[in-house]
């Protein structure tokens, strides 16, 4: 199982990051979580340096993929050779777009007729491209997921381990990264946002 946290130049930590550090509570034979770029070094929006673990193309044909966001954003979706490179498809794939990240799901029509969540700098942009931002936190429509809010970023990843993994394998992701003191009321927060997107479905690719 392979899980593509797509990342940009100009990304923002909270968002690849924190997903990445929750997907990976996975501990299970072949379960994989890579940070996906076009070049093998990204620079963060705060000068983070990392190195990516996939291309584009095995991000295309990963189980998962996330769309991380960044400053640079805008700056992606007018690429017209690097938006090509994105093969994403819902029918054989989860999706997910954290905050700007949900401005290129809607400029590759994939968020056409479904109402998406995105962060306050991001939602004008992204009404622009024709989409209904809601004003909450996370929303899941079949095998398409968005969330607004750096912070935002577990509820995406806690829906992935959801519908792969299991309802039961998601709340021990989220229980791990919880503060202390805090943790029981941590995932039920956490469940309490994805559980009606989750229809008892496990598996969905």
């Amino acid at each position: 199982m392979h899980i593509a946290i797509l990342t940009f130049e100009g990304f923002n930590e909270l968002d690849s990051l924190i997903a990445l550090g929750v997907l990976n509570r996975v501990k299970k034979p072949g379960w994989r979580v890579s940070i996906a770029s076009p070049t093998t070094r990204i620079r963060s929006m705060n000068g983070l340096v990392i190195e990516s673990r996939a291309t584009l193309r095995e991000a295309s044909e990963a189980d998962a993929v996330i769309v991380g966001s960044g400053m640079r954003t805008r700056e992606v979706v007018a690429d017209t050779a690097l938006m090509a490179q994105l093969q994403l498809d819902p029918t054989r794939q989860l999706l997910g777009a954290q905050c700007s990240g949900t401005l290129v799901l809607a400029k590759l029509g994939l968020l056409e007729g479904v109402p998406a969540c995105t962060d306050l700098t991001t939602k004008p942009w992204v009404q622009a491209a024709g989409i209904d931002v809601l004003d909450q936190a996370f929303f899941a429509k079949g095998n398409i997921a968005t969330a607004g809010g750096c912070l935002a970023s577990s509820y995406l990843a806690a829906w992935i381990i959801a519908r792969l993994e299991g309802v039961e394998a998601a709340e021990s992701a989220l229980h791990y990264v919880a503060p202390v003191g805090e943790k029981e009321e941590y995932v039920q927060r956490g469940m309490r946002n994805i559980a009606p997107y989750l229809h008892d479905e496990r598996v969905a690719v």
